[in-house]
């Protein structure tokens, strides 16, 4: 089985490829040059495997939520490469990514958030499972941190840039249920790229031209006026 997966919804960009069960990934936290990096990584990605474009089975991205610019170019490019390949696509969200940083915490419960901008984070939660991939126990949200509640009193780990949004607010009022947080983690092409893999063994592939961006908002900026300008 071979994926070429990406993902850049975030200020970090990387690319990986899953192939013959072990994954390789380049990654780096490269605000604004994803669009120079990710292209050039999967080029080397294949030449180190010694294999073609035209061997993938599938590509596999990370669909957001997150920066609109870097989910947008995460699409464009995965269905220019799958339309060209005639190959499937398999979407996967962000923060599924982002909460498989979490998988070394023994933990079984996850907070996965984004920081939003804007005052709001995006954000949901999932169960890791005995194989090591996370599932979605949530729906995904976008919200004020300061809003956001916990409906069950179990513990929990937090990842993600939405913890340190807003100075911390999320991870002050969660405090009582939040067993460890990492407010750093960000989301891997390499997570991507199992959890495609678990996806494809399920047959959740897609044509190139139906894959969509997770977006969860249409608005990009606060105007001057909501900003107090």
């Amino acid at each position: 089985m071979k994926i070429l997966a990406f993902e850049t919804a975030t200020e970090a960009c990387s690319v990986a490829l899953y192939i013959r069960g072990e994954v390789q990934e380049r990654f780096e936290i490269a605000p604004k040059r994803h669009t120079a990096l990710a292209l050039p990584w999967a080029e080397e990605l294949l030449a180190d495997a010694g294999i073609k474009k035209s061997e993938l089975d599938a590509i596999a991205v990370g669909i957001g939520p997150g920066a609109f610019t870097g989910v947008r170019l995460a699409v464009a490019l995965v269905q220019g490469i799958a339309l060209a390949l005639d190959a499937p696509v398999l979407p996967i969200s962000t923060l599924a990514a982002l909460a498989m940083q979490a998988g070394d915490l023994k933990t079984n419960r996850i907070l996965a958030a984004i920081d939003a901008r804007m005052g709001e984070i995006y954000c949901a939660q999932f169960r890791l499972n005995d194989d090591g991939l996370v599932e979605a126990i949530s729906d995904e949200i976008v919200i004020a941190p300061e809003s956001y509640q916990l409906e069950s009193q179990e513990l929990i780990v937090g990842v993600g840039t939405g913890f340190s949004a807003s100075n911390g607010v999320l991870a002050t009022n969660l405090k009582a249920q939040l067993m460890a947080c990492r407010a750093d983690a960000l989301p891997h092409a390499a997570d991507v790229a199992r959890l495609a893999m678990r996806d494809y063994a399920l047959g959740k592939m897609i044509a190139p031209d139906m894959l969509e961006p997770a977006y969860l908002r249409n608005k990009v900026a606060l105007t001057l006026k909501e900003q107090g300008k």
